[in-house]
């Protein structure tokens, strides 16, 4: 069986100060979850040493470099799922944590729950000896400036999605050597968001999905868009009625243009290994890793190849 793992950095309009640094970023972090592919690993856990790579990342929104909500503070979300056994794990609106995706792991594998949200989820991570970050270490000067910024100019999260002032969303996807498919997605959310608002990140079925017997998606871009239309569900959808994991991205990704009007990206890939990366923004940063092979691309219809991964 081919090991296959595809990471995403956020679909938006992504600056070109920002274009380099944004495509090394995740280059790197497929590099990373492939090499636990290629050692044997499982597929849920490349995925979540893929994103913690992000995470750790403050070019991205999602750990270091998170944006701050209407009040100033940061608030994550994140979500994984493993398509053996539909497990799921998530958190949302939490707050000093720089991984929350291995809090959502966590929540998966030490309690009877699927969320956990806001303090409870603090508490869970402090009763379980979770690491904990100071704020100020999870966030930028840039991202303290262009806050600043946004609350002068009274700008609207959708304003800021549109614009080149928000970072977005993070996301892998992977099927390892046994078939089994994982996904992971890992956000800040939006710059001067509402205090408490959850996207689509952490949910399942919008932020993402995965299944053995279909196949596992990642998604990035307007939450509230993605969660009207349960964007991953419904590429899975398309998946299960026999298309092809690209033209199920499109498809669906099309759908959600034309019934909400929303813009945004997905990851995808089946149990046979067939991969996709398609947004309907200006750009995304993804990569990939096949075969000793990384494949990466920011710009619509880009695919560049990388010398080979280990």
């Amino acid at each position: 069986m081919k090991a296959v793992l595809v990471v995403h950095g956020g679909a938006w309009a992504i600056p070109d100060e920002l274009a380099d640094a944004s495509v090394e970023g995740v280059k790197a972090a497929a590099s990373e979850g492939y090499g636990v592919l290629g050692a044997g690993g499982s597929a849920l856990d490349a995925v979540e040493k893929a994103v913690r790579a992000m995470e750790d990342n403050p070019v991205f929104d999602a750990g270091h470099g998170a944006v701050l909500n209407a009040d100033g503070e940061v608030e994550l979300d994140a979500i994984i799922m493993d398509g053996q056994t539909l497990g799921s794990g998530a958190v949302s609106c939490v707050q000093n944590i720089a991984n929350p995706v291995s809090l959502a792991r966590a929540v998966m594998e030490k309690t009877d729950h699927v969320m956990l949200t806001g303090r409870g989820a603090n508490l869970f991570a402090e009763r379980i000896g979770f690491k904990t970050a100071p704020t100020e270490t999870l966030v930028t000067a840039y991202e303290r400036r262009e806050w600043e910024k946004a609350k002068e100019y009274g700008a609207g999260v959708k304003e800021l999605f549109r614009s080149q002032l928000c970072h977005d969303t993070v996301g892998a996807v992977a099927v390892d050597s046994c078939g089994n498919v994982a996904c992971a997605t890992s956000t800040g959310g939006i710059r001067n968001k509402m205090v408490g608002r959850v996207g689509d990140s952490p949910v399942i079925g919008a932020g993402g999905y995965a299944d053995n017997r279909s196949g596992a998606v990642s998604c990035t871009g307007h939450g509230e868009s993605i969660l009207k239309v349960t964007l991953a569900r419904l590429i899975i959808f398309h998946i299960e009625q026999g298309k092809e994991v690209e033209d199920a991205v499109e498809l669906s990704l099309r759908y959600m243009d034309e019934r909400v009007h929303g813009g945004g990206g997905a990851i995808a890939v089946s149990p046979s290994g067939q991969w996709a990366a398609t947004f309907t923004t200006e750009r995304m940063a993804w990569a990939a890793a096949e075969q000793g092979t990384l494949w990466y691309g920011l710009n619509p219809r880009e695919r560049s190849q990388d010398k080979p991964v280990q």
